[in-house]
């Protein structure tokens, strides 16, 4: 079962994290932190497919929703990823619908695609009939499109018009090259970008996803209506922990 969905379709607020530190136990920790899902990253790391399913294990026994941002719509990369048990793709770069409607014929079965079939993890292994289990598996997947550049926001309302897309994935990051301002997220430009992604994706009835930058930022999006938040990645998030519990301490230290 696919609690991030159902989640998502009663408007909870939910919270996810992507993961490029290939170890279950990081996993974990972030679902006894609480949070609703994982995006485990397979464009920016060098991840192997094994260690995808181990991490997909590890959070399918803390409750997490384990999705998986694939490093390219390709067959066999869908494929794997969910016999792995992945319960949902994120597309990097987005720019256009046919790049929706290809992993939507790779991630489903017929009829609303042509996942090869196949009854391994996700499927209990055979336990029961194959069948059922496409059924299931149909009803549960998700899609989710990262838009990242001007042209997937120009293009947005085309993409948002797939009906398996779950909700869109906003990508500030490279959004702001694409503008000719790397790494400037906070740039107007970059701001009314996503200002229209967002009305667009209101005006095609898909959930906005952000990933958010500062508590300021999550009280905006809150604001308008926003539930679905990604809080960066686990590197940073460690990093960032680690380096204000040693300036704290060396802070105290200092003041005695």
């Amino acid at each position: 079962m696919n609690t991030l969905k159902e989640k998502i379709a009663r408007k909870q607020q939910v919270f996810g994290l992507f993961v490029s530190i290939p170890h279950p136990i990081i996993i974990e920790m972030i679902g006894h932190a609480d949070y609703d899902f994982v995006i485990i990253d397979l464009e920016h790391t060098a991840t192997s497919m094994e260690s995808v399913e181990e991490l997909i294990r590890a959070a399918e026994g803390v409750g997490l929703t384990p999705l998986v941002r694939i490093s390219k719509v390709e067959r066999t990369e869908i494929l794997k990823v969910l016999d792995c048990g992945a319960q949902g793709i994120v597309i990097p770069h987005v720019e256009t619908l046919a790049q929706v409607k290809e992993a939507v014929h790779h991630a489903y079965y017929h009829p609303l695609g042509m996942r090869s079939l196949n009854s391994g993890r996700p499927g209990v292994f055979g336990k029961f009939p194959l069948t059922e289990y496409i059924a299931e598996a149909n009803a549960q997947v998700m899609i989710v499109p990262m838009i990242e550049s001007m042209k997937g926001v120009r293009q947005s309302p085309e993409i948002l018009s797939h009906p398996q897309v779950s909700f869109v994935l906003e990508g500030a990051a490279d959004l702001s090259q694409s503008l000719g301002v790397p790494w400037q997220t906070d740039h107007p430009d970059v701001r009314e970008a996503l200002n229209v992604l967002h009305e667009t994706a209101q005006q095609s009835g898909i959930p906005y996803a952000t990933v958010t930058r500062g508590m300021e930022d999550m009280a905006v999006w809150r604001e308008r209506d926003v539930h679905i938040y990604v809080l960066g990645d686990d590197r940073n998030t460690a990093f960032r922990a680690y380096a204000q519990k040693r300036n704290d301490y060396r802070n105290a230290g200092e003041q005695i």
